[in-house]
């Protein structure tokens, strides 16, 4: 962590020039004169390595001092503006995945689909996803200068990582955001208002990425990098992620190409045999070679720490009755529940139906956490074993990002839209289904495998993404408990299926178009 620190103190100003129209939101802390210049601290290749580290720590941590230190990004809280803990209030709060009974302004409304443009949870989202874009720009760009004339061994390698992460968080933005400010390490260094991209030209940029990264031989290959490092095996995800939501992106159907690199994937990475190991402290096992998690954001309780990412799942899903030790933590913040609209999805006999269930299916007040909703026990900060984890205060709980079971439901996908082997496809759906401990199928639909999804990959990411592609997520074709801001639900208008550019980032870029009904 020091190491870190001490060149990101070097290269902030960098950074924080490298999408001068964020800066005066953004206020990366500025090159301190009483600090070494980047020529002066990249004299060796460990040196870039720890550079590399940080682009990696963006995804776990708020700031190079960990959960107490000052983040990152000045104006937004290093608690939820964590990226993980953004990504969860965009992608989960907002469908039937999550309700939080805490009432912090602008929270309800993420929930309610009535945010507005400045949400500051949506502001937060947004502001990380352009910081990791610019630490992975400035990586490149310092690497290609080698200032210091280092001899590098891994040279390819450590571009091709910070290439990876890069197009992991322009994904991101493509799904999230649709058009926006768009900056390599090829732009100039405080360039005034980087170019806005159109949705279907980002696109296309990270497919080239992508491929690229996975016919060249600079990234490790996939299920063969060290743990916490992404591989070709992560690229692909990403890859085969925005072909199964090409139709929504760019109006194109990439069934088959997603069910072709899922085919890949499923061939290569493994099922674990118990769900409930994939989300234990000690998950890291399950996050190398060719195991279950392709890829997983490292969390440690001592090392690396963080107030969002899954120490936000475990100590936000816990609290009222429920036992604090039994999560492996010291105690509850009690905020997160789920809709019975999710929590009636799970049959008997389901070993992914991991809830405390005391206070019912039904959440008729949403400010208070014991009045009622299933709590997801999913993630804890316990072994797979029972025994206990190395810190209460903080989780060893990795987050994963992408598992190959999702690969398998996304073949499974293709192939009820008629894009892949029907046979594959049912097979991979039953491999995940029979893991679960409930019946395979004969036969199924493309509303089966949402609901799959949805029962497999609740709380990681998934939910809003898929609801947008089925069109569920806007519509009156499926509701949940406060959709539209109404108990029983309702629709809201079409423009929700992107969050809107932060408003002082539109007013400070005049390259800078807001998206429509914001």
């Amino acid at each position: 962590m020091k190491n870190i620190k001490v060149l990101m103190l070097a290269v902030a100003g960098v950074f924080a020039l490298g999408f001068s129209s964020c800066v005066n939101d953004l206020e990366t802390t500025p090159i301190d004169p009483n600090v070494q210049l980047p020529q002066d601290v990249l004299k060796d290749e460990a040196a870039f390595e720890a550079l590399l580290a940080k682009c990696y720590q963006g995804l776990a941590c708020s700031s190079s001092d960990g959960a107490n230190g000052g983040p990152d990004i000045n104006g937004v809280d290093g608690g939820f503006g964590q990226y993980l803990r953004a990504y969860f209030n965009l992608q989960c709060l907002t469908t039937d995945e999550a309700v939080c009974c805490w009432n912090d302004t602008g929270l309800p409304d993420m929930h309610n689909m009535n945010w507005q443009a400045s949400n500051q949870f949506i502001v937060a989202m947004y502001y990380r996803i352009f910081y990791q874009v610019s630490l992975c720009n400035e990586l490149i760009r310092q690497v290609n200068a080698n200032p210091a004339g280092v001899k590098f061994e891994n040279k390819g390698a450590l571009i091709a990582e910070a290439r990876a992460l890069r197009a992991l968080s322009y994904y991101h933005a493509i799904d999230m955001f649709g058009n926006v400010p768009f900056s390599t390490e090829n732009d100039a260094v405080g360039a005034q208002g980087p170019r806005q991209i159109s949705r279907a030209d980002l696109f296309e940029w990270v497919e080239k990425e992508c491929k690229e990264l996975i016919e060249g031989n600079d990234l490790a290959a996939e299920g063969t990098n060290v743990y916490g490092r992404c591989d070709k095996g992560f690229v692909k995800m990403i890859l085969a992620k925005l072909y199964l939501n090409a139709v929504v992106y760019v109006g194109e159907d990439r069934y088959a190409d997603c069910a072709a690199i899922c085919e890949d994937l499923v061939g290569t990475y493994k099922l674990h045999d118990n769900f409930a190991d994939l989300f234990a402290a000690d998950n890291d096992r399950l996050a190398v070679g060719t195991e279950e998690i392709i890829f997983a954001v490292p969390h440690d309780g001592i090392n690396t720490t963080s107030y969002g990412g899954t120490n936000f799942l475990i100590f936000a899903g816990t609290g009222g009755d429920m036992n604090s030790s039994e999560a492996g933590i010291s105690s509850g913040w009690g905020g997160l529940s789920v809709t019975k609209q999710v929590s009636e999805r799970y049959t008997d006999g389901d070993a992914r139906a991991m809830f405390f269930t005391a206070y019912g299916t039904e959440i008729p007040d949403r400010e208070v956490f014991t009045s009622g909703g299933y709590k997801s026990v999913k993630f804890r900060n316990v072994n797979h074993d029972g025994s206990a984890a190395q810190s209460t205060g903080f989780v060893d709980t990795d987050f994963p990002l992408f598992r190959v079971a999702d690969a398998h439901l996304m073949l499974a996908e293709c192939a009820a839209r008629g894009a892949a082997d029907n046979a594959k496809g049912l097979a991979s759906l039953n491999a995940v289904r029979e893991r679960a401990g409930v019946a395979t199928l004969t036969s199924y639909t493309a509303q089966d495998v949402l609901d799959e999804r949805s029962r497999e990959l609740m709380w990681e990411g998934c939910r809003r993404s898929d609801l947008i592609r089925f069109g569920q997520f806007t519509t009156a074709d499926y509701l949940w408990e406060y959709k539209g801001a109404v108990k029983e639900g309702a629709a809201v208008a079409d423009h929700r299926n992107l969050f809107p550019l932060p408003p002082a980032d539109v007013n400070a870029n005049s390259n800078l178009k807001q998206n429509a009904g914001y």
